[in-house]
């Protein structure tokens, strides 16, 4: 008998951006590779909002997706406001409970999800019956940990695709089940057209496409870091060509997001990006936009006329390049390079004023950026901006010291010396994420919003780091291991000091809170008793 398999969740914040705005094509893909590992859906609980979740209101169009199991296709259950859907959510989240306690579902596949709302029952239930539960979203994954659930899997939304996240959550549930999985490449050439139907306009988001094109960013820096190597030093060649290649990926990425036609549209996106190198990171993105926007109403059209297939693939991807590249090229190419010079300049000119006090705000702002949804909105787009030219960033240095080192001795803290037992099982995956990869700074949230006091440390830790990067004059990135973070930068030690001393400090106060939170738990059990 197949494994059964639950998905819940919703369009999400982050996730909104990359995939969640379409919940059938996200389904689908889900669907499609479960599919492929001889997985089975027994329910879907997903909260479809006509915006970001970061940015809803009550008021809010929403839709609630459920599973017909006769049809075996996901429906519309029910259509609203926010406020309205999240009401049927939790009448369908007790639903899925009950299949769990009825040994109907085995795993969970979770995606931006409300563990103390429209999810509550589902994640207790999962938790309870030790269900393998696999996701994104950085905030509700690090509250389902908190909850004892059995996560085989999970990491935040920035840079995924619906394909990726798809393939990872099958691979994880897979992998734990010891089952035989291939992933699947997509659909046929007749579904890649009717994907195209709906207005590219619409998809359009520059937020989206920078934040997919993050690892180019990631290893033109790494590739820096290894040229400082002594031996290596001719691999600056190699940084001074990824420069120059860093339009180009953009442009693929907001080609291919726009006309949603994969192969026809990275062709299109390579073409324009190529003639778009001159422009910049902001010449990348128009000419990309412009070749998916073209691609889009060129493959109609040759598909409309009957164009053999291959023809179709020519036409559309080489002339939709051809169109929207030449015009970066003459027109647009100077103005996008000045205006991104111009945002590089305002920067600096900000920080020069008073570095250490620069820094300080920064660091002060990052936590309250990143959990208001302002962070992926509008700091990291200015980082990418910055690294454009040198491959580390202002920003990006506060990222590293004022997110993941103080996530990170957040969650030291909480291993070495926790409220409870539980707790450390919960940090320590938090933990290695942090120090091992760069990210998943959401790690800290749990541990965060239950103590006034680790909360305010975050914060003043992060502060603390941006100060000392600002007086040290770093410049560098996150997204990459810690180990790795000092070595991408332009001074080594400054950035060391910074890490080091935003982490200390954010331990040292977890360390004190959780024994002040111990201390009196103990006090209280003993006038009870």
């Amino acid at each position: 008998m197949n494994r059964q398999i639950a998905i819940i969740g919703s369009s999400g914040g982050n996730l909104y951006n990359l995939g969640g705005k379409d919940p059938g094509k996200l389904l689908d893909e889900i669907l499609m590779q479960m599919e492929s590992a001889g997985l089975s859906c027994a329910a879907v609980q997903f909260i479809a909002a006509q915006a970001s979740m970061d940015n809803v209101k009550d008021s809010t169009p929403a839709v609630l997706y459920g599973w017909n199991s006769s049809q075996e296709m996901p429906v519309i259950l029910a259509e609203g406001t926010l406020a309205q859907i999240n009401v049927e959510a939790e009448k369908q989240d007790r639903v899925i409970a009950e299949q769990i306690e009825l040994g109907e579902i085995d795993g969970l596949i979770v995606m931006s999800s409300d563990p103390k709302g429209s999810n509550r029952h589902a994640i207790e239930a999962a938790a309870k019956f030790r269900l393998p539960v696999t996701g994104t979203g950085g905030t509700s994954m690090a509250m389902i940990q908190s909850k004892g659930a059995h996560v085989i899997s999970a990491s935040g939304t920035t840079g995924t695709t619906n394909r990726t996240r798809a393939v990872t959550f099958v691979t994880s549930l897979s992998k734990h089940w010891r089952l035989p999985y291939r992933p699947v490449i997509g659909q046929a050439q007749k579904a890649q057209i009717s994907a195209g139907v709906s207005s590219p306009w619409k998809r359009i988001n520059i937020r989206g496409i920078m934040m997919a094109s993050l690892p180019g960013f990631i290893g033109m820096a790494l590739i820096l870091a290894v040229s400082k190597i002594p031996g290596l030093s001719g691999l600056s060649e190699v940084f001074d060509l990824m420069i120059k290649a860093l339009p180009v990926i953009l442009a693929v990425i907001a080609a291919k997001q726009v006309s949603e036609l994969d192969e026809v549209s990275i062709v299109a996106g390579i073409v324009a990006g190529v003639l778009s190198v001159e422009g910049g990171m902001i010449g990348g993105i128009i000419g990309g936009i412009g070749a998916g926007i073209i691609v889009h109403y060129i493959f109609r059209k040759c598909v409309e006329w009957r164009f053999p297939a291959t023809t179709v693939n020519i036409v559309a991807g080489g002339i939709s390049g051809l169109v929207a590249g030449l015009i970066v090229y003459f027109l647009i190419a100077p103005v996008a390079l000045s205006a991104g010079e111009g945002i590089r300049l305002l920067i600096e000119t900000l920080v020069s004023w008073s570095p250490p006090i620069a820094g300080l705000i920064a660091g002060l702002l990052i936590w309250p950026a990143i959990i208001g949804g302002v962070y992926h909105a509008a700091i990291l787009p200015i980082v990418l901006l910055e690294m454009e030219t040198t491959s580390n960033s202002f920003l990006g240095a506060v990222d590293m010291v004022g997110l993941v080192m103080v996530s990170a001795g957040i969650t030291l803290a909480n291993i070495i010396a926790p409220r409870d037992k539980g707790e450390a099982a919960v940090a320590a995956p938090g933990f290695a994420i942090n120090m091992g990869f760069g990210t998943f700074v959401e790690a800290a949230y749990p541990f965060m919003f239950s103590n006034k006091l680790v909360f305010a440390g975050a914060i003043a830790s992060a502060g603390l780091g941006g100060m000392l990067v600002g007086l040290f004059g770093v410049r560098g990135t996150a997204y990459v291991p810690s180990f790795i973070g000092p070595i991408t930068s332009n001074n080594t030690v400054g950035f060391l000091i910074a890490m080091a001393a935003s982490m200390l400090s954010s331990f040292l106060i977890t360390f004190l809170a959780n024994k002040v939170s111990r201390y009196r738990g103990n006090t209280k059990h003993s006038i009870t008793m």
